[in-house]
């Protein structure tokens, strides 16, 4: 069976005797695979805030650019936006995460909007 490129391969802990002795290979005794349990990263939401002075039509083009939303799904956004004062863009790990708000806010920026956006843990 070939071993996968990803994965380490399984730990064999064979008992040991009082004296620090491995006793590999004895009658009765029975060798434990051991997997290493990969924890998934955490999720982080990117959030948009509502201000009073980005208009509407910027925001739908920054949630199709930047988050890669369809027309729809960016109006409903930032209808929700407009009325709750926050909306959810995405949920990614933390590194993208960071890298959708930055993007986010240098793209208001050099358009003169003042548009924010932040994340928070899922």
């Amino acid at each position: 069976m070939p071993i996968d490129e990803d994965r380490s391969p399984p730990i064999l802990n064979y008992p040991v005797n009082s004296q620090g002795d491995t006793k590999e290979g004895s009658e009765g005794d029975v060798a434990a695979i051991t997997k290493d349990k990969i924890k998934r990263p955490s999720l982080y939401k990117v959030l948009i805030h509502n201000d009073d002075y980005t208009t509407m039509e910027f925001v739908v083009f920054v949630l199709q650019t930047v988050f890669g939303k369809t027309t729809e799904e960016s109006q409903a956004i930032m209808l929700k936006v407009h009325v709750e004062g926050v909306g959810i863009c995405g949920v990614y790990t933390y590194e993208v995460a960071e890298t959708k708000v930055n993007k986010v806010e240098r793209l208001a920026r050099q358009n003169g909007h003042p548009l924010r956006s932040s994340l928070e843990p899922e």
